[in-house]
């Protein structure tokens, strides 16, 4: 059986027609980044801290909304990721559109062993690029997460807790990586 060369430039649109196999599939810059179905620490820590972050912006009302994967967000015909959890500003939520979510305020992505190369190398900087306020690369098995701005060349690393200050909010979230990484 002969197997055809594998396609080295995808689209959005392309990868949406991909089929659903248990697979995350993305694109940046063209380049196909495809992830199994995650671990379960990795889904137990995106769980507390989405569900942390969904307490924290309810009692900032209008602030910002969050979203969690899947979805598609796009900057362009050669580009949709899939970050694990994203806020983004409430008139483009209330949307309900992909197409129409485009400013992100806050990105998370929990590492996997897939994911690793990914996550901190190439939707980093697909992050940065494109402006996302705050990028946080969540590494559970070290108990880290890596700090990202626009313009940073290197991360802020947090062992201890992390600190997230939306515009417009009356307070700050936080919460303590001990409590995110905790054992069940």
């Amino acid at each position: 059986m002969r197997m055809q060369p594998a396609l080295e430039f995808y689209t959005a649109d392309m990868v949406r027609a991909l089929p659903e196999d248990g697979n995350r599939y993305e694109t940046v810059h063209g380049e196909l980044l495809v992830t199994p179905s995650p671990r379960a620490l990795h889904q137990e820590v995106l769980f507390r801290l989405a569900h942390a972050l969904q307490c924290y912006l309810d009692e900032q009302p209008g602030v910002a909304h969050i979203f969690l994967s899947p979805s598609d967000i796009s900057w362009g015909p050669d580009t949709l990721v899939q970050p694990d959890v994203f806020v983004v500003p409430v008139k483009q939520a209330s949307t309900l559109d992909w197409t129409q979510v485009t400013t992100l305020f806050l990105a998370i992505e929990v590492l996997s062993p897939s994911s690793v190369r990914y996550d901190r190398f190439t939707k980093r900087r697909l992050y940065q690029e494109v402006g996302v306020a705050t990028y946080w690369v969540v590494d559970a098995d070290e108990g880290a997460v890596e700090v990202w701005t626009p313009n940073a060349q290197f991360p802020k690393v947090e062992r201890e807790r992390i600190v997230w200050s939306p515009a417009g909010a009356s307070s700050s979230f936080s919460i303590e990586l001990n409590d995110l990484f905790r054992a069940i």
